[in-house]
């Protein structure tokens, strides 16, 4: 975009100045003088300032300021309802506490500055701004805000909300993200109602500051001062927000449901066309997923996202199917992976020891459950950045040993990091047989070296204690996949049991740290920065969910920073591979499985344009069949 200093927030600045250099000519020329040296309005009006309508790092934004997502039908017809499936129960409607169980989709009302799109990894937009600006220095941005923006109680948003739920994020935000973020923002100013200016401290890193503070949800400092709503408390109701979604009806634990908000600010912005086209939005609570698909199966919700090999492969043959009133598809995924896996708790001591960690991941073997119990359809993750450049392959580059070659002249990393290929899954010599023997010898041999000796009772032991693993599960569907690690396991000597709970005491195990084993999906984006340290910063490990390995190595912290500082695409790329490398190395995590398709099931009474590469997000961009719907319930389709 062309640089243009005298943008809305500068041309105000301007005419302030004005208005003191009329004053000016009572005064004294020594004091104005000081005064315009001292100004940093002064300052920045003779900067190269940028003012657009989006922001990105690398290239061009893929959309103009006025244009429609090419994904969406933007005739798409408005009403109907989807209704989808969760798990468990819920106690709140906070995401930014780790205080009670949040809801499913607790967040969709919610709006911020900046808005991404599901086919441009790089870009960012205004969405409740009409334009941002910043110097190349990127010492600060200046969001000039819409002016029409609605709360749901018809309040108009004004910076000062913006300003007031950010500090308040600061304040009282999840732990994680105070203690990455709090030492980043010098000030946030309110040039005037519409006008708000982030000014950013010298450490903050250059690349995410924009992206950062344009990622402030629009939430009502008014809700909040007559509520006295605490974010480090449950709610029992969202928070007052700028959505197209609201809260219509709640039966705690059991449903809920949001409905379009027909005061809604946003309907007629052009990348809202075609978008937010059901009327109400459904989610049904149940007890595990078995008890989910027969409700499916049933019609007691009409969307369904596939998790289950098992399901997928057998399950789908219900009289619904075989009537033609649910669509059973594999669906086009160009994203990254998610990075689904177990992850052990370090800090537990036997967990402390690295050929601990590899011994006890040599006991999965994914290519006989891959046959046996997921039907050949999944791949293995190797990598946090899967399906993208960004992954770590065979032996590092030259520009990676440059990274990684004075962490290991300071001790922080092995030697053998800059000879090895990036590590990847052990591989079954044959998918017929659920323990490979060979892998059993090799991880027997890595817990002998590592002190754990087997006794005359088969057991594991060290220093008297017994090698026991615990794997910490909240779905039954995960039975049938850890009973036969627990198997192999067993005939290593590790004391090997699946534990499984209730969704509350799962979520709080998993934050409080008692836990041996849990799952944990640590896929990350195209743009890796300053969030890497909630995932695998040292300054997180006690008190967060994205970290819940605990890790804490300094190593990945330098590396993270390395990331973080990359100006370039081909910079950031290469200290990427240097970070994937080294994490992986770490084997503090044993990967899963992962498609390269999305496996959904769906009343046929929705329909959509395209799948985006980036994401799937029927809720986003499908809309409603209201003719095929009234000829499905004719049919008998819903119970």
């Amino acid at each position: 975009m062309p640089n243009r200093p005298q943008s809305r927030a500068l041309a105000a600045q301007r005419d302030r100045r004005e208005s003191v250099a009329k004053h000016w000519i009572v005064g004294s020329v020594i004091a104005v003088a000081a005064i315009w040296a001292g100004s940093e309005v002064f300052a920045e009006a003779h900067e190269n300032i940028t003012v657009s309508h989006g922001y990105t790092n690398f290239g061009d934004l893929k959309y103009g300021p006025d244009a429609v997502l090419d994904y969406v039908n933007p005739d798409a017809p408005k009403g109907g309802e989807f209704s989808q499936w969760a798990m468990g129960t819920f106690d709140s409607f906070n995401l930014r506490t780790r205080k009670g169980v949040p809801a499913a989709l607790a967040t969709i009302g919610s709006e911020s500055i900046l808005t991404a799109t599901l086919d441009d990894p790089y870009g960012t937009y205004c969405y409740l701004c009409e334009t941002l600006e910043y110097p190349e220095s990127r010492d600060w941005v200046i969001f000039n805000l819409r002016d029409d923006v609605k709360f749901w109680d018809g309040s108009t948003m004004t910076a000062g909300d913006l300003k007031f739920i950010f500090e308040l994020s600061l304040e009282q935000g999840i732990t994680e993200y105070r203690s990455v973020y709090s030492e980043f923002i010098d000030s946030v100013e309110v040039i005037d109602d519409f006008t708000i200016k982030f000014t950013f401290t010298e450490s903050a890193p250059r690349r995410d500051v924009v992206r950062w503070v344009g990622g402030t949800s629009a939430l009502s400092q008014a809700w909040f001062e007559e509520t006295g709503t605490r974010l480090d408390e449950a709610s029992d109701e969202p928070f007052m927000a700028t959505g197209a979604y609201r809260l219509d009806e709640v039966d705690i634990g059991r449903q809920i449901i949001y409905r379009y908000d027909e005061n809604w600010w946003g309907a007629d912005l052009p990348i809202n066309q075609g978008r937010n086209n059901f009327e109400t939005i459904r989610i049904e609570y149940f007890a595990d997923s078995s008890a989910a698909f027969e409700g499916f199966k049933s019609g007691a919700y009409t969307y369904r996202n596939e998790n289950s090999s098992l399901q997928w492969a057998t399950g789908y043959d219900f009289p619904a199917r075989e009537n033609g009133w649910v669509n059973v598809e594999e669906l086009n995924n160009g994203a990254i992976g998610t990075g689904q896996g177990f992850v052990f708790n370090l800090n537990q001591e036997k967990f402390q020891d690295r050929r601990v960690r590899e011994a006890l991941s040599r006991m999965i073997n994914f290519e006989w459950m891959n046959k046996t119990l997921f039907y050949d359809l999944f791949e293995r993750p190797e990598s946090f950045w899967d399906n993208s450049d960004l992954k770590a392959v065979g032996l590092p580059s030259p520009e990676e040993i440059a990274i990684l070659q004075p962490l290991v002249d300071e001790g922080l990393l092995d030697a053998e990091i800059l000879t090895t290929e990036a590590v990847i899954p052990p591989v079954s010599a044959s998918a017929e047989r659920q323990l490979d023997r060979g892998q059993l010898r090799a991880a027997s041999a890595l817990l002998d070296e590592a002190g754990w000796i087997a006794g005359d009772d088969g057991l594991r032991r060290k220093d008297g204690e017994v090698l026991s693993v615990s794997f910490l599960e909240r779905s039954p569907q995960f039975d049938r996949v850890i009973n036969p690690i627990v198997e192999n396991l067993k005939r290593l000597g590790v004391d090997a049991v699946l534990e499984r709970v209730d969704t509350a005491q799962y979520i709080e195990r998993r934050r409080s740290g008692a836990f041996d084993i849990t799952n944990a999906s640590l896929g990350q984006g195209y743009e890796p920065g300053q969030q890497l340290a909630q995932f695998f910063g040292s300054a997180a490990a006690e008190d967060s969910s994205r970290n819940p390995m605990r890790l804490k190595m300094p190593a990945a912290d330098r590396l993270i920073e390395t990331v973080v500082a990359a100006k370039t695409l081909e910079d950031l790329t290469t200290a990427t591979r240097a970070l994937d490398r080294v994490l992986r190395a770490e084997r503090f995590w044993i990967p899963q499985w992962q498609k390269n398709v999305h496996t959904v099931a769906y009343y046929d009474l929705f329909e959509f344009k395209e799948i985006p590469p980036l994401g799937l997000s029927p809720i986003d961009n499908w809309w409603y069949n209201a003719d095929r719907s009234a000829e499905l319930r004719a049919a008998g389709a819903f119970q």
